[in-house]
């Protein structure tokens, strides 16, 4: 991956040398990984104006032991702080400065503007300009070796889930099977869960973004869960739903059938050069027009990568056009507040038709069982 961190990280610097920036100094710490491979805590990264050979990854000084955040590319020269608390992007714009810099863009949407006040201080003779969301722009299209851990991460959620899916669920709690969802991410590879696990049953499941409690599960039930896996950094997202001991009810049928539809629509419509609110629409055209506008999230989907919420947005006010090779999700969802709701959620990656069309990465079934 050193190859693929290097070409990236030219990308970037032509990108701002186009601009008039000297240096780049890079502090989100998803960007520093995407471009340096891996770093410990609090790192950042320096493209200095001396060269690519002259790259800089900034460590503040951690405790023996302190985790790492992946790899760092072995080409990097790693600089240590030798001070204990020592803020590592303060630090890079003195080696900025001192290496003949006259100026270093910077991400002002992640520094604090106490933090922005002491690269000025540190070096009072360099011009802060504003790298904006460079970078994350650059994240939005992945590569084979990211599209390669995402499609792993998708395997070890999928064979979480169908697990759990085979196990006795009436009496248990919420919490319990998000803490065995969890688990079993961990026993079958990922690096970790991409996100807290969500589990919801009966009207708990009509409130969008519910926190597990100790509800037990009941006959009858629906049942939502959403879960992803992290593997190499990358993340993906499922959601199901399901009903619980018995045949489900007519209403339950009619929501989720509803549900399906807007969800396959908006499945169907990912491919390069489509709109990015244009896929929000078609799946929220259906349910808002039986009735459900009101139960609505505000988007429908999102990319994913080394954060489980990046960029694109599939929402209504969201600009831009779908490239090949974009993972999204698309997870339409209606929410009744005190009786239920259903979510259906994938991740997928954006190809064109000649190729396929979009590749699935989460394959449990979307069957309404009753488990």
């Amino acid at each position: 991956m050193s190859e693929a961190h290097g070409i990236r990280r030219g990308r970037l610097r032509d990108r701002t040398a186009a601009a008039g920036s000297d240096a780049v100094l890079v502090s989100r710490p998803a960007n520093v990984r995407y471009l340096a491979g891996g770093a410990p805590p609090g790192a950042v990264l320096l493209l200095g104006p001396e060269g690519p050979e002259r790259d800089l990854l900034v460590c503040p000084r951690t405790p023996e032991g302190a985790p790492v955040e992946g790899r760092p590319d072995e080409t990097l020269r790693v600089q240590v702080l030798p001070t204990t608390g020592a803020d590592a992007a303060v630090a890079a714009a003195g080696f900025a400065a001192a290496a003949g810099a006259g100026s270093l863009a910077v991400e002002e949407h992640h520094l604090t503007v106490a933090r922005y006040r002491a690269l000025g201080s540190a070096a009072p003779r360099l011009r802060l300009t504003e790298l904006g969301t460079s970078v994350e722009q650059q994240r939005i299209v992945k590569d084979q070796e990211e599209l390669t851990a995402l499609r792993t991460a998708g395997e070890i959620t999928d064979q979480a889930l169908g697990e759990l899916l085979e196990s006795i669920l009436v009496g248990r709690t919420e919490r319990h099977l998000a803490l065995e969802l969890e688990r079993r991410l961990v026993d079958h590879g990922a690096d970790a869960p991409a996100f807290a696990t969500s589990v919801a049953t009966g009207p708990n499941s009509g409130r969008a973004g519910h926190r597990p409690t100790d509800r037990r599960v009941e006959e009858g039930d629906f049942l939502s869960v959403c879960l992803g896996a992290e593997f190499r950094g990358y993340r993906v997202e499922i959601g199901r739903t399901f009903v619980i001991g018995t045949t489900p009810a007519d209403w339950q049928i009619e929501l989720y059938d509803l549900v399906f539809a807007a969800q396959r629509t908006a499945r169907e419509a990912l491919a390069p050069g489509v709109e990015y609110r244009e896929v929000d629409r078609v799946a929220r055209h259906q349910l808002e027009a039986a009735g459900y506008g009101d139960a609505l999230a505000a988007s429908t989907g999102h990319g994913v990568g080394l954060e489980i919420v990046e960029d694109p947005q599939l929402a209504p006010s969201a600009m831009g056009k779908l490239d090949a090779c974009v993972p999204v999700t698309v997870e339409p969802g209606v929410h009744l507040p005190g009786r239920g709701g259903v979510r259906i959620d994938d991740t997928l990656v954006v190809r064109p038709e000649a190729d396929g069309g979009p590749e699935l990465l989460t394959i449990t079934t979307k069957e309404l069982l009753a488990l």
